[in-house]
């Protein structure tokens, strides 16, 4: 993923640390006292996904979540919708599923 290579660079150029030395990206986030930005991501979306579930059925975030578009989807590889990546995220986790995944 990309944007982990990214958060890998920067946490390496903040402890003045190049590919070539071999340290181990944990060992350089231990220092810096930082968690892998996946987990980060995934504990931020289950945290939303909490938020959402205990909205009132007449919010209209909760009816966003449960809308379905009409209409064809473009020809190529269908695009994850919020809801898979939520259930993944479950399933990374190790939690039970939601009763509305």
């Amino acid at each position: 993923m990309a944007l982990q290579r990214a958060v890998m660079r920067m946490v390496r150029w903040m402890c003045n640390v190049k590919v070539k030395d071999r340290v181990p990206i944990k060992e350089l986030r231990e220092r810096l006292g930082i968690n892998d930005v996946i987990l980060v991501l995934q504990q931020n979306r289950l945290r939303w996904y909490g938020h959402v579930l205990r909205k009132e059925e007449t919010d209209w975030v909760k009816k966003c979540m449960e809308y379905d578009v009409k209409g064809s989807r473009p020809r190529s590889r269908p695009e994850r919708t919020w809801k898979e990546v939520v259930q993944e995220d479950y399933q990374a986790c190790k939690l039970k599923t939601s009763r509305i995944l």
